[in-house]
């Protein structure tokens, strides 16, 4: 019996753009937790006060069909098949403040976003 390989895809370009600052806040979270060998997931879910949000999380699960994987500066990052449609083109970033910091995205595929940017409305 044969073992199925998910519809991975590997690119060499970036669909989405990751600053030097979020990529030393990710560093720091993999080495903080003992994740230095999982991919960082990006996604977008359902929920938040303007239909969609983002979401980040090292993942231990086995890549699913459709997923699009990619490396920056010793990183992998993996995107699914429906979030891709919603930040291709996006930025994550990580920002500090006065009242702390936190990974944000500007997405050019949003039409609408909240106050504190991490739900949005797609355009369309």
């Amino acid at each position: 019996m044969s073992e199925v390989t998910p519809n991975v895809a590997k690119t060499n370009t970036e669909p989405l753009f990751i600053t030097d600052n979020a990529i030393k806040q990710i560093k720091k979270l993999q080495s903080a937790n003992d994740q230095m060998s999982l991919p960082l997931r990006i996604f977008v879910q359902a929920g938040g006060c303007k239909g969609l949000s983002y979401g980040l999380m090292f993942d231990d699960q086995p890549l699913e069909d459709g997923d699009v994987q990619f490396e920056k500066n010793g990183i992998t990052f993996v995107v699914d098949s429906e979030s891709i449609r919603y930040l291709k083109g996006a930025t994550v970033d990580y920002e500090e403040n006065l009242i702390g910091g936190g990974f944000k995205v500007r997405n050019p595929n949003a039409s609408k976003t909240c106050g504190c940017g991490s739900s949005f409305k797609a355009c369309g």
